[in-house]
């Protein structure tokens, strides 16, 4: 494929830009792990194993995540611009 339409081996994985762009989006509100987790019901831990990409994620908490932070759900699943 040519460079304006990468192969999904050239993708980062969406576990990876997903816990890229939630840790930037909460860094960028200066908010914790907590008070994300607190903003948007869901538990501490979770939003950590997220972030870690350790934990599987449901398309409605990511939809909830990308609300709470006021960004569009899809902006949470789109790999950063170089």
């Amino acid at each position: 494929m040519s460079p304006d339409h990468p192969t999904p081996q050239d993708s980062p994985a969406a576990r990876a830009v997903l816990s890229a762009n939630l840790v930037r989006f909460r860094r960028e509100r200066g908010w914790s792990q907590e008070k994300l987790a607190f903003e948007s019901g869901l538990d501490r831990s979770f939003i950590a194993h997220v972030e870690r990409q350790a934990r599987n994620i449901s398309l409605d908490n990511i939809e909830r995540l990308a609300r709470t932070l006021g960004v569009p759900f899809h902006v949470l699943l789109t790999p950063p611009a170089d």
